[in-house]
């Protein structure tokens, strides 16, 4: 296991990738298809653990927008992935209302009650994304630490309207064009629309408190001096931090 690279965040929005900066963090923003290449490549240049970090679609009918969840493994598939158990362990106690359960990745978004209903049934994962399955996969490969650590915006009883499901941009921004034209389109969904950006907000201003508690490494336990590894710069054109 290598102390040199810090750890990498894995996000996918902006918002995400701003939050999750700090000393001892490399934040990686990135959609999907590019994640696994970008990971291998902060890997290469030493990362010491992995963690997946932002926001998730609720499953489990208890957690409402908000509501922390610290995966004690993620689905990926018919298996299982492990999240380091020291590492989950640190995060509960700097989050102690956080839920400790399964999570699941997924490769596209689960917008709707439906889904979300088969997929709690399916797995008993509470909590959905889009990166922690792929983020516990390369870790696991090479055999460095992993972590997921979310916050609920959809809870399990909301559907997210056709505007909030479209692609980001490149950077990890929403497409503005592409949700105007959705709300032109199907006017109809904005009270949903509203619900939605308010739950949003309520995450938001979760994922920031909890940000500031998780401090230095992102409650990463491994450092041997943490006071120095913190300080150690990774350069990388794919890693914002």
């Amino acid at each position: 296991m290598s102390n040199k690279g810090g750890v990498v965040a894995v996000t996918c929005l902006a918002l995400e990738a701003r939050i999750a900066q700090g000393p001892g963090v490399s934040v990686l923003c990135i959609q999907t298809p590019g994640l696994r290449q970008a990971l291998q490549a902060a890997i290469a240049q030493g990362a010491s653990g992995i963690i997946s970090f932002g926001i998730a679609g609720g499953l489990a009918p208890d957690l409402v927008a908000g509501d922390w969840v610290v995966a004690s493994g993620v689905w990926s598939g018919k298996k299982v992935i492990a999240t380091d158990r020291a590492w989950s362990q640190r995060l509960l106690e700097i989050l102690p209302s956080a839920a400790h359960a399964k999570v699941v990745g997924w490769d596209t978004l689960v917008p709707s009650i439906e889904q979300k209903s088969d997929l709690y049934d399916t797995t008993g994962a509470v909590a959905v994304d889009m990166e922690s399955h792929i983020a516990g996969q390369v870790a696991a490969e090479h055999h460095i630490p992993f972590a997921a650590c979310r916050v609920i915006i959809d809870a399990a009883n909301r559907a997210l309207p056709p505007a909030a499901t479209l692609g980001l941009s490149l950077d990890g921004t929403p497409d503005v064009p592409a949700v105007l034209r959705s709300v032109w389109q199907y006017p109809g969904q904005i009270p949903s629309l509203v619900r939605t950006a308010f739950d949003y907000r309520v995450a938001e201003q979760a994922l920031r408190r909890g940000r500031r508690n998780l401090g230095a490494g992102l409650g990463f336990p491994y450092y041997k001096n943490l006071s120095v590894e913190i300080g150690l710069p990774v350069s990388s054109p794919s890693l914002i931090g």
